[in-house]
């Protein structure tokens, strides 16, 4: 039975809440990537120590222009940073880390300057996990919404985040929803396509999903036409910051809803979150059952997050 409506897999509220073991495996995934994503870090702190550990002494560190820009981490200065500074300020920088700590080390100076490194490389792991929670919940829509289309021998095409080109479905999708920024599928003569992520010019935001009428390869974002349903996917799984996160998309939702009103289209809306306590689940279901949201889903539930998926396939 082809799934349409909400009410096939929720009947109330509560079945819209996170659990505490929800809760629990979700912080346990976010730690798990946090863990993956730290690996190349220390595998560059270890070819450091290999490499610096050749040197007796931190001055002749400045001999070896393979280990400059190690140096140059290890003063505190990100990559980014880097890409601003003149080559006398990089020097500048270098001889500061030499002076106040690799040499008052003495024989000690290989650990101090390892682990200045990773303190440097740890705020920029710490910078780029921010949003994790939103990347993780992306990569496992995506996955869902594959699996269910491959499920249904329905053909689709995905978008390359790295490429911005469509590409063929093919029997070797493995892991591709790493790279997925989109999807387009046909049902019989329907054409839809699933954007994560864009800027929808009728109401000049960024919107976490969107869906349209259209094949990816022939996608007018200008077109309010075109927009068949908008949603807003929240990953985050502290349930300390489920109320605003849910605040945050209900006044996303309602901006798209008057824009498009507007210019007299009425595109579906939706809500799909990982942290969904008590109050919230409350007012998201009295929004399902006044039409105001059209679906919505508990990311960790894989019945609600495959209807889900059905719905965008069939509405």
């Amino acid at each position: 039975m082809t799934v349409t409506s909400y009410t096939n897999v929720l009947n109330s509220s509560e079945d819209l809440v996170t659990s505490y073991v929800e809760t629990r495996a979700g912080f346990v995934s976010l730690a798990l990537e946090k863990s993956r994503q730290a690996t190349p870090y220390v595998e560059e702190a270890r070819a450091l120590r290999t490499m610096a550990s050749s040197f007796s002494r931190p001055e002749e560190l400045l001999t070896d222009p393979n280990i400059q820009a190690a140096l140059l981490t290890a003063a505190g200065v990100s990559d980014k940073a880097a890409n601003h500074l003149q080559l006398e300020d990089k020097e500048e920088a270098i001889k500061g880390l030499l002076n106040d700590f690799l040499i008052p080390a003495g024989e000690h100076f290989v650990e101090e300057l390892v682990f200045r490194f990773l303190l440097t490389r740890g705020d920029a792991l710490g910078g780029s996990m921010r949003n994790i929670g939103g990347v993780l919940a992306e990569r496992k829509l995506a996955r869902t919404l594959l699996s269910v289309l491959r499920l249904r021998k329905l053909n689709y095409m995905w978008l390359d985040r790295h490429t911005d080109q469509w590409v063929e479905q093919s029997d070797t999708d493995v892991d591709i929803e790493f790279s997925l920024k989109g999807l387009s599928w046909m049902k019989g003569e329907i054409k839809r396509t699933l954007l994560f992520n864009v800027t929808v010019p009728v109401i000049g935001k960024n919107i976490d999903l969107v869906v349209l009428n259209t094949a990816g390869d022939r996608l007018d974002l200008s077109d309010s036409a075109s927009y068949s349903a908008i949603g807003e996917l929240k990953g985050g799984i502290d349930p300390a910051g489920a109320d605003e996160h849910w605040k945050t998309a209900s006044k996303a939702l309602t901006r798209v809803r008057e824009g498009f009103a507007e210019h007299g289209v009425h595109p579906q809306t939706f809500f799909v979150g990982a942290a969904v306590v008590t109050g919230m689940a409350s007012e998201i279901w009295t929004e399902l059952q006044n039409g105001t949201l059209s679906f919505a889903a508990n990311l960790n539930r894989d019945n609600q997050l495959t209807s889900l998926c059905q719905w965008l396939i069939d509405h």
